[in-house]
């Protein structure tokens, strides 16, 4: 049997801490003084559902969805869908997901659907791919992901059209699928640039999607693509690490990553780290800032999604501690600490 593929990317460090009576869950996630930075984070409370890790999220139009995943208290995989409505902040139960109970999947969703598959069921990488229809709260089977059954793999929307890509399965990968909703087909498209990589970040501004982060042979990969859908091309950034002799990424340090979140708010992008760093990047000038830090426990394998200009982070688990707490971040708010 395979080993669950749980993120154990900071397992050294707990490690450490351990060994030194450290509780990894009580290190402060504020490492600079949140209040010199700028954007408010809020506990919502608990989601509704079982506490979880390496679940999924998608949006489709003014809801959030979140499904699949790891509960570590029962070794168990999960099939359950949950939608969130902002306006009353409230999560509702939906139909189950109907393909093998799974986590390390990947979803995007469309201004009409969602979509869900890849991952992994505790013995085999899947390939399988399902549409979900909140009108009538179904699920249907599409045709399966073309390219090699994967786990920990991005996915993105594009001008109401899917991208799913890199990923492992059983060595690291780079390809790029673009599933087309009214072809109900999958087509090939130009890989992303740069290294291999899995449990990367991908998210959109503006028609236009970027891709950093993830793990390659052991090694957090640091260079940074755009893609233009319309040229079906990428461009590489800026390294999101100090690579230069100039003054801009002085204070990259901690964007690196594997297994970190992003959301997109106000035409920016805010990436979440494992260690609650918050870096604001800024597609016009192609820099990153850093914001409040995430004030929830420091965690593995979560979920993030954006509603109304706002970025949301829920569940994912640190060492054997699973969590369910949800919690918005407002980027222009004053920072009020644990409030």
């Amino acid at each position: 049997m395979k080993m669950n593929p749980i993120n154990f990317n900071n397992l050294s460090l707990v490690v450490k801490l351990m060994g030194m009576g450290i509780l990894l869950s009580a290190l402060p996630g504020c490492e600079d003084g949140d209040d010199s930075y700028v954007g408010n984070w809020v506990n919502l409370g608990d989601f509704e559902g079982v506490t979880r890790s390496d679940a999924v999220s998608f949006t489709i139009g003014d809801k959030a969805y979140i499904a699949t995943g790891y509960q570590g208290d029962e070794d168990k995989r999960l099939k359950d869908l949950w939608e969130y409505d902002p306006h009353n902040d409230s999560w509702t139960q939906k139909a189950d997901f109907p393909g093998i109970a799974r986590n390390a999947a990947t979803a995007f969703g469309t201004s009409t659907h969602g979509y869900v598959g890849t991952g992994f069921d505790g013995n085999n990488e899947l390939s399988d791919f399902w549409e979900y229809n909140p009108a009538t709260d179904s699920w249907r089977q599409i045709d399966d992901f073309p390219g090699t059954a994967r786990y920990g793999a991005i996915a993105f929307p594009l001008n109401d059209k899917g991208f799913v890509g890199t990923g492992y399965d059983g060595k690291f990968l780079k390809d790029i699928w673009m599933y087309d909703p009214d072809t109900e087909k999958w087509s090939q498209v130009c890989s992303v640039g740069g290294s291999k990589r899995k449990d990367a970040v991908a998210f959109v501004i503006d028609g236009l999607a970027y891709v950093c982060g993830g793990i390659n042979n052991g090694i957090y990969e640091s260079d940074f693509w755009r893609y233009d859908p319309e040229a079906d091309s990428w461009k590489e950034l800026r390294h999101i690490e100090n690579r230069t002799d100039e003054s801009f990424d002085d204070e990259y340090t901690s964007i690196v990553g594997s297994g970190n979140v992003a959301f997109v708010a106000e035409h920016k992008a805010y990436l979440v780290t494992t260690r609650n760093n918050v870096w604001e990047y800024n597609p016009d000038l192609d820099l990153w800032k850093q914001r409040t830090s995430f004030e929830g426990t420091s965690r593995n394998e979560f979920v993030s999604f954006a509603l109304n200009d706002r970025g949301y982070v829920a569940t994912g688990r640190s060492g054997a501690s699973y969590y369910d707490d949800v919690w918005v971040f407002y980027p222009e708010s004053d920072y009020e600490e644990f409030d």
